[in-house]
C-alpha cells in the first residue's frame, strides 16, 4: 500500500544526491573545529541568512535552547507566544536547563504578537521582577497554520526592542517556506533578528540538523553552550554534506509544496463535513476541522490509516496536514477522493 503521510515535513527522506554527499564527505573533528564540510555548511548558512556566522547543531530544539542560553542568564525572562514551538513543544528546556523564565502572551491568528502586548509585558526595574532580556518570534508559525511573518512586522518589533534594550531571537525552523511564500529573500526576514535558528530536516529534506546564526562573537559563545548540552558531534561533516545539498538545491522547490497545499485546502473546502479557511493557507501547513453528524474524529483517523493516509490530530476534531516533497499532486487527489467517499 502506498503511504501518504501528512503528519510532518520532518518525514522527508534524503535524496540520492544527499546520500552520495554523505558517503563522500570530507570530515574532521568538529569539536576541535576541524571539520571542513561543517565549515562550508556554516559559511553557507550565514550567507543565506545574512548573518556574520553560523553554528551547526543536531536539532531545532537544541538550536533554540542554545540560542536562549547564549542570550540569557539564569533568572532572566523572555517574551514569547503562548502557541510558539519553544513554549509548547520543547519540554520546558529554557526553564529546566537554563533557569530562564518564560512570559507567554497570546499569538494573533497570523502568528504575530501584538506590539502593545509585548511592550506591556516588558518588566520595569524592580527587585520583585525577573529582568526582561529577549523577544522570541516564530516564522513560519507552526500552530498558527504556517503563517509567514513579514519583513515589515519584524522591523516593527526591532524598533520596539531597541527602545527597551532587548534582543530578538527568531525560531525560523521553516524560514525558507516564509521567504518563498512572501516572494522575498531570507535576509529580508532575518535582518531585524539578532539571531535565527532554521531547520535542514523539514521541507529542505536533509536527514538531520539545524543552524543557529548570529554575530561572530555570539556564535563563539553559543558553541560552548552547544558543547555543554551535548551537541558536539565530532565527524559531523557526513551530516553537514547533506545540509549543503539541502541549502543549495531545495529552497526553490518549496513552491511546489505550497501549491499542493493550496490544492488540498481548496478540495477540503468542497468536501462535506470538513471546515477549512483557505485564506489562512499560505505555506505548506494547513489546519481543518471535522464537523460531520455521523463520523467522529477517531473513526476518520482509523479509516484514513486503513487507506494508507496519515494525518495528525492536534485536538478533538482538529487536524493538521503538512505538505512536503513526498506529497505529490496525485497523492492530494487520492486523499480528497478518499475523504469524499467516507464523508459523503
Amino acid at each position: 500500500m502506498e503511504i501518504i503521510d501528512y503528519r510532518s515535513d520532518t518525514l522527508t527522506q534524503p535524496t540520492e544526491a544527499m546520500r552520495r554527499a554523505l558517503a563522500e564527505a570530507e570530515v574532521g573533528d568538529d569539536v576541535f573545529d576541524e571539520d571542513p564540510t561543517v565549515h562550508r555548511l556554516q559559511a553557507l548558512a550565514a550567507e543565506k541568512t545574512g548573518k556574520p556566522a553560523a553554528l551547526f547543531v543536531p536539532s531545532g530544539t537544541m538550536g533554540n535552547l542554545v540560542s536562549l542560553l547564549t542570550h540569557c542568564q539564569r533568572g532572566d525572562e523572555i517574551i514569547l507566544g503562548q502557541r510558539s514551538h519553544i513554549f509548547v513543544n520543547e519540554v520546558g528546556g529554557l526553564a529546566a536547563l537554563g533557569g530562564i523564565h518564560p512570559h507567554p502572551i497570546a499569538n494573533r491568528e497570523d502568528g504575530t504578537l501584538d506590539l502593545n502586548q509585548i511592550e506591556a509585558a516588558i518588566r520595569k526595574a524592580d527587585v520583585h521582577f525577573p529582568p526582561t532580556r529577549l523577544i522570541c518570534l516564530e516564522n513560519t508559525h507552526n500552530y498558527c497554520g504556517g503563517y509567514p511573518l513579514t519583513a515589515e512586522y519584524m522591523a516593527q518589533v526591532r524598533e520596539l526592542a531597541d527602545r527597551h534594550g532587548l534582543g530578538i531571537h527568531l525560531d525560523g525552523a521553516r524560514i525558507f517556506n516564509a521567504a518563498v511564500a512572501l516572494g522575498v529573500e531570507v535576509p529580508a526576514l532575518t535582518r531585524d533578528a539578532d539571531t535565527v535558528m532554521f531547520s535542514l530536516s523539514k521541507g529542505l529534506s536533509a536527514p538531520v540538523g539545524s543552524l543557529v546564526c548570529g554575530s561572530k562573537e555570539w556564535v563563539l559563545q553559543a558553541r560552548k553552550w552547544r558543547k555543554m548540552v551535548g551537541g558536539g558531534m565530532r565527524q559531523a561533516g557526513v551530516l553537514a554534506a547533506a545540509g549543503i545539498e539541502a541549502l543549495t538545491h531545495h529552497p526553490d522547490r518549496l513552491t511546489q509544496d505550497h501549491q499542493n497545499a493550496q490544492t488540498l485546502a481548496q478540495g477540503l473546502r468542497a468536501t462535506p463535513g470538513i471546515h477549512i479557511d483557505c485564506d489562512r493557507v499560505h505555506t505548506n501547513i494547513l489546519f481543518f476541522k471535522l464537523d460531520h453528524p455521523a463520523m467522529g474524529a477517531q473513526a476518520l483517523l482509523d479509516y484514513l490509516n486503513g487507506k494508507g493516509i496519515r494525518i495528525l490530530q492536534l485536538a478533538d476534531g482538529v487536524f493538521r496536514a503538512v505538505v512536503h516533497r513526498h506529497i505529490t499532486a496525485e497523492m492530494v487527489a487520492t486523499t480528497l477522493k478518499t475523504l469524499r467517499e467516507v464523508l459523503k
